[in-house]
């Protein structure tokens, strides 16, 4: 997966190789892969295979399409991979609780239906809490309050932001009543002494999940399997990130985004892609010496030990489109953090930083040389697979230089697998690469 490379930061990289499996495809009972038992099979395959990676999707929870690239928090954790059988061993739930909360439902066996999932998750979560509080697990409570203490830099506000959306209905931060949405001081005290428990119960899912998470990461560890995982470059309009940190983003005075994120019209879309998140105001992230972007980079390194990092091509220049659009055809190129950000990750985490740049899609020299500069390695992709019957090599492994990371095809492609001529085309690739090293020019 990571094969060796020449340069000096990346001597002691071996070659290596894992698969990437989100935790929600995990099967189980729960219309949902969650954090238990499941989970631990799936890295005692992964050892058993002698395989050194397990990659993942982004952890954060999800918001609008059930997307881990929108989500509410960059921060905080997805609480529907709580699993229910680990409450129960918590002494937190009964059978019994699970049960009633299924309601004699039963979930897809192949896809997550988010919907019924999110309600059966949140009877469930909301039971566990209310037998927290009546005493149940009390083994966990000094727990809890180091997770609050320890924490309380993003969960707070995480926190908070959940609980005044929970009051709201649910809608976007964006449509909240104006003392609310521009945080007033009175409103959010306010907010915090008369909603301190929906404020304490979204921290104690965060404690949930964070705790299975780390006891599943010790195990793989233990089991020889490292973690990959996965940092967007933008955040969703609908976070406690950006409700929280106004004065980080491009934001009018009524902090709606004057400009927003997507990429220009090419061979894939002749309107180009409108993401529509916010974009940064770097001059502001690089005067904190961008404190935002390394506490980012530090919570996601306590989960993972390696991570992708999406559209690394956007920290050079990104594409920036007014705000109100309709597509991403009206936009201009803008020059982004580029060396001065990742000199300044380096000051945090080490001169070898524990990244792979995401470098697919309009791939300039000069993103090339910023991720040269920083001996990140970058991606390339086996197959391409729009049409699953006619998938097809678009990078020799031969063809690699210094240090890659191979996926065989992305996500968002069809499934190569299962296309008649899948064997023909991964044959003749193998047979390809054996005989290129034998009839390749010297």
């Amino acid at each position: 997966m990571t094969p060796a490379s020449t340069s000096p930061a990346q001597k002691t990289s071996p070659r290596s190789a894992g698969l990437l499996l989100h935790p929600t495809s995990l099967p189980g009972p729960y219309g949902i892969g969650d954090l238990g038992p499941a989970a631990y099979r799936w890295v005692e395959a992964l050892a058993y295979a002698k395989q050194t990676w397990w990659q993942i999707l982004p952890l954060s929870p999800t918001g609008y399409g059930d997307s881990p690239y929108q989500s509410f928090s960059a921060f905080a954790g997805n609480p529907y991979l709580v699993s229910p059988d680990r409450l129960v061993e918590d002494g937190l739930l009964t059978r019994s609780d699970i049960a009633a909360a299924l309601g004699g439902a039963s979930f897809p066996a192949q896809r997550v239906d988010f919907g019924p999932v999110i309600q059966f998750k949140v009877r469930l979560l909301t039971r566990a809490w209310e037998a927290f509080k009546a005493g149940a697990a009390p083994a966990l409570r000094p727990e809890f309050e180091q997770f609050c203490a320890e924490q309380a830099a993003w969960l707070d506000d995480f926190a908070l932001f959940m609980t005044l959306k929970d009051a709201h209905g649910g809608v976007s931060w964006l449509e909240w009543d104006a003392p609310a949405r521009l945080r007033d001081a009175a409103t959010l005290a306010r907010a915090r002494s008369e909603r301190a428990d929906s404020l304490a119960q979204h921290q104690f899912r965060q404690f949930l999940f964070f705790r299975q998470w780390s006891a599943l990461k010790r195990y793989a560890h233990a089991k020889g399997v490292r973690l990959i995982g996965d940092v967007p470059i933008f955040v969703s309009s609908d976070s406690a990130d950006v409700w929280g940190n106004p004065q980080l983003f491009q934001l009018d005075d009524q902090r709606r985004p004057t400009v927003v994120a997507g990429v220009p019209p090419d061979y894939f879309s002749r309107t180009g892609q409108l993401w529509g998140n916010p974009q940064y105001d770097w001059a502001a992230l690089q005067q904190t010496g961008y404190a935002w972007w390394i506490a980012r980079l530090r919570a996601a390194l306590s989960q993972v030990d390696l991570i992708r990092i999406d559209h690394f091509r956007g920290f050079e220049a990104y594409w920036e489109i007014p705000a109100g659009m309709p597509t991403a055809e009206v936009g201009r190129w803008v020059k982004g953090p580029g060396a001065s950000l990742f000199t300044a990750m380096q000051a945090a985490f080490g001169e070898r930083l524990p990244l792979i740049a995401e470098d697919l899609g309009i791939i300039t020299p000069e993103v090339d040389a910023l991720r040269e500069q920083f001996h990140l390695p970058g991606m390339r992709v086996l197959l391409s697979t729009d049409d699953p019957n006619n998938a097809r090599p678009i990078c020799w492994v031969h063809e690699y230089r210094k240090s890659r990371v191979c996926y065989f095809q992305l996500g968002h492609d069809e499934k190569a697998y299962g296309a008649p001529q899948f064997g023909e085309v991964l044959g003749r690739a193998i047979r390809w690469s054996a005989l290129q090293p034998a009839v390749a020019p010297q």
